[in-house]
């Protein structure tokens, strides 16, 4: 039997975690900052039809603006490594058929960060500027401050990404014991109040089309996270099955 782990432990073994999440994502940034011009002209893709050239209005903004993009290509490249240190903080408390899943579950959660990141760069970013940037009349002209836009499109990335990280989440829970596909599904009417909210503070526009956009999959992604829930609680009572 397992000796049990104090808080202190606990605690220790989280900043050694965070000290090697934070390394990791320290060397990313630096290998990507040579490259930040590269990926402003990526995330100015959305906007090429709408925006001209951004601008700047303090010596230290361009600074700050290519720090920024280090920093989200950073924390997409050393993501594998900030899965890999949060699974071995996580494992002790799953059930030994679990742990053998590392690969499985930093490979899903990659893919998933990365599928929400797409869907927000192809298919909310471009209706959300055009949707906001139609507001422009004569008598207005638009001079975007390219830190406030690549604060817009980053935050978006983010959030989609993170979003997109439900069925993960549900699998982890329902593997603890703290829910199941039975709570999932009965909270379905209040999860899709939730959703149209959580897709309302993200979605930085006020018009259905654009928050029906996030709202859809998220709402998909909770049916797949119930489903997920369900097969992850069979796992458990197989488990306790056999011993």
């Amino acid at each position: 039997m397992d000796k049990p782990i104090t808080l202190v432990e606990h605690l220790v073994e989280l900043r050694k975690r965070i000290i090697i999440c934070l390394i990791g994502l320290g060397l990313a940034c630096l290998l990507s900052l040579p490259f930040a011009s590269f990926l402003l002209k990526i995330l100015k893709e959305p906007a090429t039809t709408t925006i001209g050239k951004l601008a700047f209005f303090s010596p230290e903004e361009p600074f700050l603006i290519y720090m920024r993009l280090a920093f989200l290509s950073g924390w997409i490249i050393s993501l594998p490594v900030i899965l890999y240190q949060l699974w071995l903080f996580i494992s002790p408390a799953l059930d030994e058929s679990v742990k053998k899943y590392s690969s499985y579950f930093i490979i899903i959660c990659f893919l998933a960060f990365i599928s929400g990141a797409i869907f927000a760069y192809f298919l909310l970013i471009p209706p959300a500027l055009k949707f906001l940037l139609s507001f422009a009349k004569e008598d207005l002209e638009a001079v975007i401050s390219a830190n406030k836009y690549i604060s817009f499109i980053t935050g978006l990335i983010f959030a989609s990404g993170l979003v997109f990280q439900m069925p993960v989440l549900s699998f982890i829970l329902a593997r603890l014991g703290i829910i199941n596909s039975r709570i999932l599904r009965r909270k379905y009417r209040y999860a899709i109040v939730i959703v149209f909210i959580v897709a309302a503070i993200i979605t930085p526009t006020p018009d259905a089309f654009n928050m029906s956009l996030l709202a859809l999959p998220m709402l998909l992604l909770y049916e797949v996270s119930v489903w997920v829930a369900f097969f992850a609680s069979k796992g458990i009572t197989y488990g306790a099955k056999r011993t």
